[in-house]
């Protein structure tokens, strides 16, 4: 919390330093610019370098838990099998809500104007591919070298493929990989945190680099970019309150007074695994077997994290709507089925330390570029708190769903 305070902090001092030192002293404005600007672009480069490997680690490392998860026995088998569903159904929610949002409330250009330029010269977007195109890149002739160029789809289809060919192998075989990919996994988070570190840094010369040319329009973006993503979040949080409401089938009350509990601990941490506690006592108040709620609830922190395709795929829509790219419908199709495989190996994080390497993959498999989440992540705080509830709330929710969906001569974990 204190570190995404002080990223906020930076950002709003250098957006206000830059518009007014940009409107009072024009010439030391335009010279101090262009030394902070590099810095802002070498911040920006040094998270961007954590992307490909971290990908590759949690997707493995996440298919290879799920697989594990619904060996384990028949309430986490029906979990996990609901929670990809859900994902599912949570991303194409967002490939239609959220550019119906923009058209309802589009970007004001000079906000949008200040938000492209605070991404500088790295944000450029790369080239969508014809659908036949499209298909044929689709499986990689060479991983390394879909690694070495960016093409993230590729390299998700390749993990994926990989990952699910290691879950065939016998225990002894597959825990070597496995234990690589954790550590690969765990290494990078530590760096992608070395590199937050510096954040206060990078965002402060990012946004005086842009204020000195637009002046405060940057924050008209900002705070456009907080509401509608926002938006997403809260939708998705009463989507997941009705579903609760609708399987507790008692007073209606009931669900929303034995979630509040939860909810609250989800706001003053921004964590599902710390909400853990409070959600088993939210399932149980709602009448789920302890035995039952013991395994879905963990496995849902782990897994299940049912605003994080809408809400990462409305952030890529976003970035793409600021920079006129054309959403067709293969493009969304891309950016649902990539929003909703990689959300199963998202770290349970505060969102200023997942942010990137959960919208990235996305972005790039959509052709939209990734500089500008560099800017964004510096306001994550907002949406996130938004994401945590709308989680919490979907995770007891899902946990009643499956108690309900197993007989009790099936529920051995």
């Amino acid at each position: 919390m204190r570190s995404a305070l002080f990223i906020v902090g930076a950002l709003l001092a250098g957006i206000i330093l830059g518009a007014l030192a940009g409107g009072f002293a024009p010439g030391f404005a335009t010279g101090s610019a262009g030394i902070l600007k590099p810095i802002g672009g070498l911040w920006l480069s040094a998270l961007q370098m954590t992307i490909i490997p971290l990908i590759v680690a949690l997707l493995f490392t996440g298919i290879n838990a799920a697989s594990s998860a619904a060996r384990a026995g028949r309430v986490a088998a029906r979990s996990v099998l609901t929670f990809i569903v859900i994902l599912w159904c949570s991303a194409i929610f967002a490939a239609f809500a959220m550019p119906l949002l923009l058209e309802a409330f589009p970007v004001p250009e000079a906000a949008a104007a200040a938000l492209r330029a605070a991404a500088g010269e790295q944000a450029i977007p790369g080239e969508v591919p014809g659908f036949a195109d499209f298909l044929a890149s689709l499986i990689p002739t060479n991983p390394v070298a879909a690694a070495a160029n960016d093409a993230i789809l590729p390299l998700i289809i390749f993990t994926t493929v990989f990952a699910f060919a290691n879950t065939r192998l016998s225990e002894e075989r597959r825990a070597p990989l496995n234990a690589f990919f954790a550590s690969l996994g765990d290494a990078m988070l530590v760096v992608i945190g070395w590199v937050l570190l510096l954040a206060p840094i990078g965002v402060f010369a990012l946004g005086y680099a842009v204020a000195v040319e637009t002046g405060f329009a940057a924050l008209g973006g900002l705070a456009h970019y907080v509401a509608t993503v926002s938006a997403i979040g809260v939708i998705e949080t009463i989507v997941a309150l009705l579903f609760g409401i609708w399987l507790a089938r008692g007073a209606p009350t009931g669900f929303v007074r034995a979630i509040l509990p939860s909810q609250a601990v989800a706001v003053s941490t921004q964590s599902s695994l710390a909400s853990l506690p409070a959600m088993l006592k939210s399932a149980e108040a709602i009448g789920v077997p302890a035995e039952r709620a013991d395994v879905t609830l963990p496995l849902a922190v782990a897994l299940f994290r049912f605003t994080g395709p809408a809400m990462n795929l409305a952030v890529a829509i976003y970035v793409a709507h600021l920079f006129g790219i054309e959403l067709t419908l293969p493009v969304l199709a891309v950016g649902v089925a990539v929003a909703a495989t990689t959300t199963l190996a998202s770290v349970s994080l505060p969102g200023t330390i997942s942010f990137i390497t959960a919208i990235a993959p996305i972005a790039a498999a959509m052709g939209v570029p990734i500089a500008p989440l560099a800017i964004l992540v510096a306001v994550e705080q907002l949406p996130d708190i938004w994401r945590t509830v709308g989680n919490v709330t979907m995770d007891v929710a899902v946990t009643k769903a499956v108690s309900r969906g197993i007989n009790e001569k099936d529920a051995t974990p």
